[in-house]
Protein backbone atom coordinates (compact mmCIF):
# COMPACT_ATOMS: atom_id res chain seq x y z
CA UNK A 1 0.00 0.00 0.00
CA UNK A 2 1.28 3.53 -0.89
CA UNK A 3 2.15 6.20 1.59
CA UNK A 4 -0.24 8.48 0.14
CA UNK A 5 -2.56 5.97 0.88
CA UNK A 6 -1.57 5.38 4.33
CA UNK A 7 -1.38 8.98 4.78
CA UNK A 8 -5.20 9.96 3.22
CA UNK A 9 -6.47 6.96 5.46
CA UNK A 10 -4.82 8.05 9.02
CA UNK A 11 -5.66 11.83 8.17
CA UNK A 12 -9.51 10.39 7.25
CA UNK A 13 -9.07 8.63 11.01
CA UNK A 14 -7.62 11.96 13.04
CA UNK A 15 -10.22 14.04 11.39
CA UNK A 16 -13.31 11.86 11.92
CA UNK A 17 -12.27 11.44 15.84
CA UNK A 18 -11.57 14.80 15.94
CA UNK A 19 -14.92 15.87 15.03
CA UNK A 20 -16.49 13.69 18.05
CA UNK A 21 -14.52 15.69 20.34
CA UNK A 22 -11.44 12.40 20.41
CA UNK A 23 -7.86 11.97 19.82
CA UNK A 24 -6.05 9.04 18.82
CA UNK A 25 -4.23 8.55 22.53
CA UNK A 26 -7.62 9.52 24.82
CA UNK A 27 -7.22 13.11 25.25
CA UNK A 28 -9.55 16.15 24.59
CA UNK A 29 -8.93 18.37 21.56
CA UNK A 30 -7.55 21.18 23.89
CA UNK A 31 -5.39 18.88 26.42
CA UNK A 32 -1.88 18.45 26.23
CA UNK A 33 0.05 15.36 26.78
CA UNK A 34 1.86 14.57 30.14
CA UNK A 35 4.86 17.00 31.31
CA UNK A 36 7.96 15.15 32.86
CA UNK A 37 10.96 17.32 33.79
CA UNK A 38 14.11 15.92 35.52
CA UNK A 39 16.60 19.06 36.30
CA UNK A 40 20.36 18.65 36.82
CA UNK A 41 20.30 16.01 34.29
CA UNK A 42 23.75 16.54 32.65
CA UNK A 43 26.12 16.99 35.49
CA UNK A 44 28.82 18.80 33.17
CA UNK A 45 26.90 21.53 32.22
CA UNK A 46 26.01 24.81 33.74
CA UNK A 47 22.49 23.49 33.81
CA UNK A 48 20.53 21.16 31.99
CA UNK A 49 16.90 19.64 31.92
CA UNK A 50 15.09 16.49 30.46
CA UNK A 51 11.94 17.60 29.10
CA UNK A 52 9.02 14.23 28.23
CA UNK A 53 5.94 15.72 26.74
CA UNK A 54 3.99 12.41 26.19
CA UNK A 55 6.71 10.57 23.89
CA UNK A 56 8.37 13.50 22.53
CA UNK A 57 11.60 13.67 24.76
CA UNK A 58 13.95 16.61 24.66
CA UNK A 59 17.77 16.89 26.35
CA UNK A 60 18.93 20.24 27.14
CA UNK A 61 22.44 21.22 28.54
CA UNK A 62 23.32 24.83 28.82
CA UNK A 63 26.89 26.32 28.64
CA UNK A 64 28.46 29.62 29.76
CA UNK A 65 31.54 30.97 28.30
CA UNK A 66 33.03 34.49 28.89
CA UNK A 67 33.06 36.81 25.48
CA UNK A 68 32.82 40.86 23.41
CA UNK A 69 29.23 41.65 23.45
CA UNK A 70 27.65 43.09 20.13
CA UNK A 71 28.07 46.41 19.35
CA UNK A 72 24.70 46.98 19.16
CA UNK A 73 24.53 45.65 23.16
CA UNK A 74 27.31 46.46 24.48
CA UNK A 75 26.36 46.21 28.31
CA UNK A 76 24.02 43.23 27.79
CA UNK A 77 24.84 39.19 27.67
CA UNK A 78 24.39 36.89 24.59
CA UNK A 79 22.12 34.38 23.99
CA UNK A 80 22.57 31.59 21.72
CA UNK A 81 19.82 28.70 20.93
CA UNK A 82 20.59 25.63 18.73
CA UNK A 83 18.74 22.26 18.52
CA UNK A 84 20.03 18.91 17.19
CA UNK A 85 17.91 16.01 15.44
CA UNK A 86 19.23 13.16 16.56
CA UNK A 87 19.33 10.62 13.91
CA UNK A 88 18.39 7.87 16.30
CA UNK A 89 14.77 9.91 17.58
CA UNK A 90 13.08 9.20 14.24
CA UNK A 91 14.26 7.90 11.00
CA UNK A 92 13.30 11.31 9.26
CA UNK A 93 16.30 12.60 10.81
CA UNK A 94 19.39 12.55 9.02
CA UNK A 95 23.20 13.58 10.53
CA UNK A 96 24.55 16.80 8.87
CA UNK A 97 24.25 20.69 9.14
CA UNK A 98 21.31 22.02 10.78
CA UNK A 99 18.07 21.36 8.27
CA UNK A 100 14.92 24.23 8.24
CA UNK A 101 13.30 22.63 10.56
CA UNK A 102 15.28 22.38 13.21
CA UNK A 103 16.35 26.11 12.71
CA UNK A 104 12.89 26.92 12.80
CA UNK A 105 12.12 25.01 16.34
CA UNK A 106 15.41 26.94 17.74
CA UNK A 107 14.34 30.60 16.67
CA UNK A 108 10.82 29.86 17.98
CA UNK A 109 12.38 28.54 21.25
CA UNK A 110 14.84 31.03 21.19
CA UNK A 111 11.79 34.25 20.54
CA UNK A 112 9.51 32.85 23.26
CA UNK A 113 12.55 33.39 26.00
CA UNK A 114 13.95 36.02 24.61
CA UNK A 115 10.80 38.24 24.31
CA UNK A 116 9.89 37.55 27.82
CA UNK A 117 12.93 38.96 29.33
CA UNK A 118 13.02 35.56 30.80
CA UNK A 119 16.97 35.85 31.58
CA UNK A 120 17.73 39.19 32.81
CA UNK A 121 20.93 39.91 29.76
CA UNK A 122 21.56 42.96 31.86
CA UNK A 123 23.26 40.81 35.07
CA UNK A 124 25.45 39.11 32.65
CA UNK A 125 27.21 41.85 31.82
CA UNK A 126 31.06 41.74 32.80
CA UNK A 127 32.45 45.08 31.71
CA UNK A 128 30.75 46.91 28.84
CA UNK A 129 31.61 46.91 25.70
CA UNK A 130 34.55 44.37 26.29
CA UNK A 131 33.17 41.31 28.50
CA UNK A 132 29.79 39.32 28.70
CA UNK A 133 28.89 36.29 29.44
CA UNK A 134 27.33 34.25 26.33
CA UNK A 135 24.96 31.79 26.81
CA UNK A 136 24.25 28.79 24.73
CA UNK A 137 21.20 26.42 25.08
CA UNK A 138 21.48 23.32 23.38
CA UNK A 139 18.56 21.02 22.76
CA UNK A 140 18.72 17.07 20.99
CA UNK A 141 15.80 15.71 20.43
CA UNK A 142 16.01 12.11 22.18
CA UNK A 143 12.62 10.67 20.95
CA UNK A 144 10.02 12.30 18.55
CA UNK A 145 6.66 11.63 18.41
CA UNK A 146 5.51 15.51 17.82
CA UNK A 147 5.43 19.20 18.84
CA UNK A 148 8.97 19.87 19.39
CA UNK A 149 8.57 23.55 19.82
CA UNK A 150 6.86 23.10 23.21
CA UNK A 151 8.82 20.52 24.71
CA UNK A 152 12.06 21.68 23.16
CA UNK A 153 11.00 25.31 25.59
CA UNK A 154 10.11 23.54 28.86
CA UNK A 155 13.38 21.87 28.70
CA UNK A 156 15.15 24.90 27.54
CA UNK A 157 13.30 27.00 30.68
CA UNK A 158 13.71 24.20 32.90
CA UNK A 159 17.20 23.95 32.03
CA UNK A 160 18.08 27.59 32.62
CA UNK A 161 16.34 27.75 35.62
CA UNK A 162 18.38 25.56 36.89
CA UNK A 163 21.74 27.02 35.94
CA UNK A 164 24.35 28.73 37.66
CA UNK A 165 26.77 31.25 36.16
CA UNK A 166 30.54 29.66 36.80
CA UNK A 167 31.98 33.54 36.94
CA UNK A 168 34.90 31.12 39.73
CA UNK A 169 36.45 29.31 37.03
CA UNK A 170 36.37 32.53 34.71
CA UNK A 171 38.47 34.41 37.46
CA UNK A 172 35.59 37.11 37.65
CA UNK A 173 33.95 36.78 40.99
CA UNK A 174 31.95 34.10 42.72
CA UNK A 175 29.30 31.59 40.79
CA UNK A 176 26.01 33.08 40.83
CA UNK A 177 22.24 31.60 40.06
CA UNK A 178 21.40 32.52 36.23
CA UNK A 179 19.20 36.02 37.06
CA UNK A 180 15.60 34.15 35.64
CA UNK A 181 12.75 36.93 36.07
CA UNK A 182 9.94 35.23 34.37
CA UNK A 183 8.03 32.15 32.92
CA UNK A 184 7.39 31.49 29.27
CA UNK A 185 5.26 29.07 28.39
CA UNK A 186 5.04 27.82 24.97
CA UNK A 187 1.63 26.24 23.38
CA UNK A 188 1.58 24.75 19.66
CA UNK A 189 -1.31 24.22 17.99
CA UNK A 190 -2.08 21.97 15.11
CA UNK A 191 -5.44 22.64 12.78
CA UNK A 192 -6.81 19.83 10.99
CA UNK A 193 -9.56 21.22 7.78
CA UNK A 194 -11.37 23.50 10.06
CA UNK A 195 -10.29 21.67 13.59
CA UNK A 196 -7.85 22.60 15.93
CA UNK A 197 -5.88 20.26 18.21
CA UNK A 198 -3.77 21.89 21.16
CA UNK A 199 -0.01 19.75 21.37
CA UNK A 200 -0.34 17.25 18.89
CA UNK A 201 1.37 14.32 18.31
CA UNK A 202 2.98 12.85 15.36
CA UNK A 203 0.52 11.63 13.31
CA UNK A 204 -1.70 14.61 13.50
CA UNK A 205 1.19 16.80 13.53
CA UNK A 206 1.73 15.24 10.05
CA UNK A 207 -1.72 15.89 9.03
CA UNK A 208 -1.93 19.13 10.20
CA UNK A 209 -2.86 21.96 7.57
CA UNK A 210 -1.69 25.04 9.65
CA UNK A 211 0.29 25.41 13.13
CA UNK A 212 0.41 28.15 15.52
CA UNK A 213 2.63 28.61 18.23
CA UNK A 214 1.26 31.37 21.03
CA UNK A 215 4.07 31.89 24.38
CA UNK A 216 2.44 33.54 27.33
CA UNK A 217 3.81 34.80 30.29
CA UNK A 218 3.09 34.34 34.07
CA UNK A 219 0.98 37.36 33.47
CA UNK A 220 -0.75 36.32 31.12
CA UNK A 221 0.68 38.62 28.11
CA UNK A 222 1.43 37.28 24.25
CA UNK A 223 5.25 37.01 24.73
CA UNK A 224 5.92 34.97 21.19
CA UNK A 225 3.96 33.90 18.14
CA UNK A 226 4.92 31.66 15.17
CA UNK A 227 2.16 30.75 12.50
CA UNK A 228 3.83 27.62 10.35
CA UNK A 229 2.13 25.80 7.36
CA UNK A 230 0.58 26.82 4.74
CA UNK A 231 -2.84 26.40 6.18
CA UNK A 232 -4.83 29.68 7.83
CA UNK A 233 -6.19 31.06 10.88
CA UNK A 234 -9.34 33.12 11.12
CA UNK A 235 -9.38 36.28 13.77
CA UNK A 236 -11.73 33.88 15.99
CA UNK A 237 -9.49 30.94 15.98
CA UNK A 238 -6.48 32.79 16.56
CA UNK A 239 -8.08 34.40 19.53
CA UNK A 240 -9.22 30.99 21.01
CA UNK A 241 -5.58 29.57 20.40
CA UNK A 242 -4.49 32.75 22.23
CA UNK A 243 -7.40 31.71 25.40
CA UNK A 244 -5.82 28.64 25.33
CA UNK A 245 -2.59 29.43 25.84
CA UNK A 246 -3.23 31.15 28.44
CA UNK A 247 -5.28 28.92 30.43
CA UNK A 248 -2.46 25.93 29.84
CA UNK A 249 0.25 28.28 30.69
CA UNK A 250 -1.18 28.36 34.13
CA UNK A 251 -1.04 24.46 34.80
CA UNK A 252 2.02 24.04 32.96
CA UNK A 253 4.22 26.86 34.47
CA UNK A 254 4.13 25.32 38.27
CA UNK A 255 5.55 21.91 36.59
CA UNK A 256 8.78 24.34 35.18
CA UNK A 257 9.17 26.11 38.28
CA UNK A 258 9.26 23.04 39.90
CA UNK A 259 6.48 23.67 42.34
Amino acid sequence: MSEEIVSDLMRAHIYKLAQRGERVDGRALDEPRKLVIQRNYVKTAEGSARAKLGNSDVLVGIKMATGEPYPDTPDTGVLSTSLELVPMASPTFEAGPPKPEAIEIARVVDRGIRESKMVNVEKLCIKPKEKVWILFIDMHVLDYDGNLFDVGSYGATAALASTVVPAKAQGVGDDFPLPVEHWPVSVTFAKIKDLILLDPSLDEERMADARLTVTTDENGDIRAMQKGLNGSFSYDEIKRCIETSQKVGRQIRPILQGS
